[in-house]
């Protein structure tokens, strides 16, 4: 049983990884850094939920961006699906932006 919940934690590990490969293109950071990524679930079967939301409901990327996300992190091995759900709330603020983020826009 150990065994599996370490091959969740570390396919947790590379999803985090390919999400921080994923940019919004407005803004020069990742969707990770950037707070876009509320949550990420790995059950047993190595199905992925991704909770995230946009930095806008009228964010130009809406439609794109969560399948974008949703391919990447399909295409990693172990990952059985992936299912997306994008939630405005709470809604992004730049408060849920990484320390780094906001040493990246200057805003630190």
């Amino acid at each position: 049983m150990s065994e599996i919940a370490i091959d969740t934690n570390e396919l947790g590990e590379k999803i985090v990884r390919v999400l921080k490969t994923i940019y919004d293109p407005e803004i020069p950071v990742d969707i990770y850094e950037l707070g876009l990524i509320y949550d990420v679930f790995v059950n047993e079967d190595f199905d992925v939920k991704i909770l995230m939301t946009l930095t806008s409901p009228n964010c130009p990327v809406a439609e794109s961006l969560p399948e974008e996300i949703r391919e990447k992190v399909k295409s990693l091995d172990a990952v059985n699906d992936v299912e997306m759900e994008l939630t405005f709330d709470p809604p992004w603020s730049q408060d849920l932006m990484s320390e780094e983020a906001k040493l990246e826009l200057g805003m630190l």
